[in-house]
């Protein structure tokens, strides 16, 4: 294929599509570039169909550090596992490509998005949608696209919507809006939000689909210059006969579905499919068909339950489409840790856990994105028993890191600045039961941990999944969607906010023609979910706690002169490590001169305090100290007054009377009541006089020769004068 090469610009920002140079040997390949960013996409598709009764795409996004000018960090010096953004992003590129692809495709499809530039100012990651489509439709391969994504900001000042903003424009933005799909429907959306009104999300939800529809057209004319050959294949069709046999028992399988318990149900649905493929099919048959048989029964369950919703206006639960599961909320859980809440709604339990520690303990970041770390950390573990299977755990899954993702995002917003909670916040969300909405109960359930461990949140977050059936032109939206409504229906749509406004959303859609109109429904629909969620976690526990717990570190912030931070430190950080050993404290030290101490002792924390201020402090004519004797001279002792800071204590100061020797009434490590007399303003020499002097010793008074030689205070040692003879 010859070089094919397309330049344009939408938004205010260039683009370029590049196919024919690099990477020929896979089925389509394209240089995505936005700015100066450019990521390499890949699309293989294999040319053997499998027995699966799914279709086998696989997603992976690859960080580069050569793309930002950086080394790997760690001992390898290579890079290793995705970045959980990274692993986001290979989500991103998965949902809106999955529905794509026609019924019955059943050939392995392989994408691989690498990053080959970052210029710090355009993400890699709204681009990799693109790219990815272009690579399949390069290659040929029958996938419904065009498709895209793009993110929309929306600037606080002037109310104006962003396409793709860069970092910067970011910054300035309170909605983060990534939406993709085609022309002609929405397949993905993720936003977060600085609690902004349903109408602003839907205004930003009908601008993004315009702007997607102008990337397809951009992406139909550089496909229309490549002029690609379409790839031979088949779709899988499974003998009509398996159809036909399992059809008569959709009223069976309606009864075996009409269950509110999760466990119950599933064992009567798998017991009526066992009993027909063992009544309808033989043996010979069932080895010959065995995924078809399978996707057949699958197809018959989900057939039964849309019906039941469709015709009826029942849900296998028996709940009507508006209404959300019986709530069980405990805030306090459980006893010492900083903070924690359970939350379950239905047969979906989440236990959330807050801890608070130091700033220095926020995570660090070491990935081709700007952002260097995060002080709030939320994560998500789903282990097997929640669902009652068994499993091998270990790192977590992408879903555990998208779901994790998205209740971070919603409780973003409404977090107090550090200058207010000079905390990092951890918050785990352990799923202890699960039958749908998970994220949503974590969201809920860490809301409930943040309060009760004394965080002044800005207002309490809830959340609410809404799904969709959608039949011709029948459509039916449901709140509060169990596993079953989410795995057989149309929409998983996640809405989480506070009263006032929405701070994060995700869908996935698998139903084409889903329009602006019906996400208004389902948007309203939600808000009424989670104003009714939010009463039931407030009835409970009103406000966040007003004092952090006995087991929480007490954070204090103090603020020293800058020039004074390295005697605080040390050499090589002694000081502040004696501090710390000494007082059981932890002290964090910025570079502006802002110190957090911390301690769950209050006693600690004061200690440690007070030797800082010690250290930093200036003494002042007229203050008094309890200081060592840390140096003898023949002219007077030197007194330490701070743990920086010494005085002179002149010989004619340390008795009453004439002293010889300094020795006489002094020793090293002495403890001597002094006063401060002068502090000479251009050296800082500091001046003392002892206030607990002692009568000076029988036999200690100098002799006049030693008298006359001694230094006054002040004043240096007299010189001899100089002979006028040679």
């Amino acid at each position: 294929m010859a070089k094919v090469v397309s330049e344009f610009e939408l938004y205010g920002k260039s683009y370029r599509l590049e196919t024919g140079e690099l990477a020929k040997q896979a089925t389509g390949a394209v240089l995505c570039t936005c700015g100066e960013t450019s990521v390499l996409v890949t699309a293989v598709v294999s040319k053997q169909q499998k027995d699966y009764d799914f279709f086998p795409l696989t997603v992976d996004y690859i960080e580069k550090m050569y793309a930002v000018g950086r080394i790997p960090g760690g001992y390898l010096k290579r890079e290793a596992k995705p970045s959980d953004k990274g692993t986001l992003t290979a989500r991103m590129i998965d949902r809106p490509i999955r529905p794509g692809f026609p019924d019955g495709f059943k050939n392995e499809v392989h994408i691989v998005a690498t990053t080959l530039v970052a210029d710090g100012q355009n993400p890699p990651d709204t681009i990799c949608v693109g790219g990815a489509s272009a690579a399949l439709l390069v290659g040929g391969a029958p996938f419904d696209g065009p498709a895209a994504c793009v993110r929309i900001g929306r600037n606080t000042e002037t109310g104006e919507f962003i396409v793709n903003p860069t970092y910067e424009e970011q910054e300035s933005s309170d909605l983060e809006l990534t939406i993709a799909g085609t022309k002609d429907y929405i397949s993905m959306v993720e936003a977060g939000a600085d609690q902004i009104s349903e109408e602003d999300m839907l205004a930003a939800m009908t601008f993004a689909q315009e702007a997607i529809a102008a990337f397809c057209d951009k992406q139909a004319e550089f496909i229309a210059k490549v002029n690609p050959t379409p790839l031979q294949y088949t779709l899988h069709e499974a003998d009509p006969v398996i159809g036909e046999r399992i059809s008569g028992f959709e009223s069976e399988m309606a009864e075996a579905l009409s269950s509110p318990d999760k466990a119950g149900r599933l064992e009567q649905v798998e017991a009526l499919k066992e009993r027909i493929k063992e009544d309808e099919f033989t043996e010979e048959e069932r080895a010959q068909w065995g995924s078809d048989i399978a996707a057949a029964l699958k197809a018959l369950e989900k057939k039964a339950m849309r019906a039941m919703i469709i015709q009826k206006g029942e849900r296998v639960d028996g709940r009507t489409p508006t209404e959300v599961r019986p709530l069980h909320i405990v805030p306090g859980y459980l006893p010492r840790v900083h903070g924690s809440g359970l939350f379950q709604r239905g047969q979906t339990q989440a236990l959330s856990v807050c801890t608070l520690g130091m700033l220095n303990e926020w995570q660090r970041l070491d990935t081709i994105w700007p952002e260097e770390g995060k002080r709030y950390m939320h994560q998500y573990n789903f282990p097997p028993y929640c669902t009652g299977e068994t499993g091998r755990m270990g790192a977590p899954k992408r879903r555990e890191i998208g779901h994790g993702a998205l209740a971070e995002r919603a409780i973003l917003p409404i977090l107090p600045t550090e200058d207010e909670f000079p905390y990092a916040i951890r918050v785990v969300s352990e799923i202890l039961e699960s039958n749908g909405s998970s994220s949503m109960a974590s969201t809920c359930g860490s809301t409930l941990a943040l309060m009760d461990a004394g965080v002044p949140i800005k207002a309490p977050v809830s959340g609410v999944a809404m799904g969709l059936i959608k039949e011709g032109d029948d459509v039916v939206i449901l709140t509060d969607i169990q596993g079953l409504e989410d795995f057989l229906g149309d929409m998983d749509f996640k809405v989480c906010g506070t009263e006032s406004g929405i701070t994060a959303l995700q869908m996935d859609n698998k139903a084409r023609g889903l329009s602006v109109d019906i996400l208004a429904k389902a948007l309203s629909q939600a808000k009424e979910a989670r104003a009714y969620i939010l009463d039931a976690m407030l009835a409970t526990i009103q406000a966040p706690r007003e004092d952090i717990k006995d087991t929480a570190p007490r954070i204090e912030t103090i603020h020293i002169p800058q020039d004074k931070i390295r005697e605080v430190i040390g050499s090589g950080g002694k000081v502040v490590r004696g501090i710390q050993e000494e007082t059981g404290a932890s002290i964090d030290i910025q570079e502006d001169g802002t110190i957090h101490i911390a301690a769950v002792e209050g006693s600690a924390g004061k200690a440690a305090k007070e030797m800082i201020l010690g250290i930093v402090k200036e003494p002042e004519v007229g203050e008094v100290y309890d200081g060592e004797v840390v140096g003898i001279k023949d002219f007077g002792a030197f007194v330490r007054l701070t743990p920086s800071k010494d005085g002179l204590l002149h010989i004619s100061k340390v008795a009453k009377g004439r002293v010889g020797k300094v020795e006489d009434v002094l020793d090293l490590g002495d403890i001597v009541k002094v006063e401060v007399t002068e502090v000479d303003p251009k050296t800082g020499k500091i001046s003392l006089d002892r206030l607990d002097k002692p009568e000076a010793p029988e036999g200690s008074a100098p002799s006049n020769k030693d008298h006359k030689d001694s230094p006054r205070p002040g004043q240096g040692a007299r010189k001899p004068r100089r002979s006028h003879h040679a």
